[in-house]
């Protein structure tokens, strides 16, 4: 039986508010699964993610999950 290696990842946490933020950085935020201070989501570590995460750096705490 194979076993199952499990993928990197990367640790969002959105920090501050969405609040004032223009609306493309608000639905970027969506799309990674934050919707309000505190939430936390487990994002695959590829080119996607990380263009994802650059537009609201200002907004989000990663780490290596």
């Amino acid at each position: 039986m194979a076993t199952k290696k499990k993928a990197a990842g990367l640790k969002v946490k959105l920090v501050k508010s969405l609040i004032g933020c223009k609306s493309n950085q608000i639905l970027t935020a969506q799309a990674l699964g934050l919707k309000k201070i505190g939430d936390e989501t487990v994002q695959p570590d590829n080119a996607q993610t990380m263009g994802k995460i650059n537009k609201i750096i200002h907004l989000v705490e990663v780490t290596k999950a």
